[in-house]
C-alpha cells in the first residue's frame, strides 16, 4: 500500500514537473502563465504558499516604478542645516532611523546624507558638537527618477553599495525617497523591525491639525471611541478590513476615499494589506462643526 502512495506522489510531481518544463517549452510564454503554474504547484503542495508569494513579487518588481512606493516629502524625517545639533540628534533618536537626507535652506537643496552610525564618534569628542561636525560627515545623495522600475533600482542598491535614493520628478524637485527595504518589501513582503512601532500603536497626531495617523490594524472600536465615530463594528474589526471594503480591493499609498464624515489616505501599502492610514474630518463635515 504504501508503495502505492509513494508512486502516485511520484506521478503527481512528476505531472506538475512535466507542466512547468512544458511552460518553458511552449509559445508564448508570458508571466500570467508562470503565476498560474507556480499557483497549481503550491494546491499540489510542491511548493508552500511563502515561496510561491515571493517568487510573484520578483516577478511583478519589474512592472513597479519609485514613484508608486516612495516615501512623499511629507513623511521623510530629514535634518535641516540651520539646525543646532541637539535639534538634529533628537530627531535622529527619535525617529530610529539610520539614514537622513540633509537639506540647505532650499528644502529641495540636498547637501547628502546623513548615517545614524557617523554620528557615533561624536559622543566622544572633546567639547559641543557643532553643524559643522555634522556636516563634514555627509556621504553623497543618490537620486534616481520617478519612472525607475524597481528591479532596476535593486541593482543598482545592491552593485553600488547604497541603500537610500531620493527620488526626483520631472522638474528636478525631490517627490520623495525609496529604501532598499521599500523595495525588497515588494518582493518577500513586509519586513519588521523594532522600529516599526506605528502599525502596533494607536493613533497619532501630526504636525497638521485635525490629521491623524491611524494604524490598519487599529480596531474599529478603538477608532470610534477617539473620532466620536460611528463605524460599523459588525462586519469587521479592524479600520484597514473595513478600508478594504470601501475600496473594493487592496489600496495602494495615496489613494483616498471619504465615507462616514471621515477622509481615508493610505499612507503605506505594501500591495497586500494595508498598514498605514492618514485620517482627518471631510470638509464638510468640518463645516458643520
Amino acid at each position: 500500500m504504501s508503495d502505492d502512495r509513494s508512486s502516485l506522489h511520484n506521478d503527481q510531481h512528476k505531472s506538475w514537473f512535466e507542466r512547468f518544463l512544458q511552460a518553458f517549452n511552449d509559445e508564448p510564454r508570458s508571466r500570467t502563465d508562470i503565476i498560474q503554474l507556480l499557483e497549481t504547484a503550491v494546491q499540489s503542495d510542491v511548493i508552500d504558499r511563502d515561496a510561491f508569494t515571493i517568487v510573484e513579487g520578483a516577478l511583478e518588481v519589474s512592472e513597479v516604478q519609485a514613484r508608486d512606493i516612495m516615501i512623499p516629502p511629507s513623511q521623510m524625517v530629514v535634518i535641516k542645516s540651520e539646525d543646532d545639533p541637539k535639534t538634529s540628534l533628537r530627531k535622529v533618536i527619535d525617529s530610529s532611523h539610520s539614514r537622513f537626507p540633509v537639506v540647505g535652506e532650499d528644502s529641495d537643496e540636498i547637501l547628502g546624507v546623513l548615517l545614524a552610525k557617523d554620528l557615533l564618534p561624536l559622543l566622544f569628542k572633546d567639547g559641543d558638537i557643532t553643524n559643522e561636525d555634522i556636516l563634514a560627515r555627509l556621504r553623497p545623495a543618490n537620486f534616481i527618477p520617478e519612472s525607475k522600475r524597481l528591479n532596476v533600482l535593486l541593482n543598482d542598491f545592491r552593485t553600488k553599495r547604497y541603500h537610500m535614493a531620493l527620488v526626483l520628478d520631472e522638474y528636478g524637485s525631490v517627490s520623495g525617497l525609496v529604501t532598499i527595504e521599500d523595495v525588497l518589501e515588494q518582493i518577500v513582503g513586509e519586513i519588521e523591525d523594532e522600529t516599526d512601532k506605528l502599525e502596533h500603536e494607536g493613533i497619532q497626531v501630526t504636525s497638521e491639525a485635525g490629521v491623524y495617523l491611524v494604524p490598519a490594524l487599529c480596531t474599529i472600536e478603538d477608532f470610534n471611541e477617539f473620532f466620536k465615530a460611528e463605524l460599523n463594528e459588525e462586519e469587521f474589526d479592524t479600520v484597514g478590513g473595513i478600508l478594504v471594503q470601501q475600496f473594493g480591493h487592496v489600496p495602494q499609498r495615496d489613494e483616498t476615499i471619504s465615507f462616514d464624515h471621515f477622509d481615508f489616505r493610505v499612507v503605506k501599502s505594501d500591495g497586500r494589506r494595508v498598514k498605514t492610514i492618514q485620517v482627518s474630518k471631510s470638509v464638510t463635515e468640518e463645516m458643520i462643526d
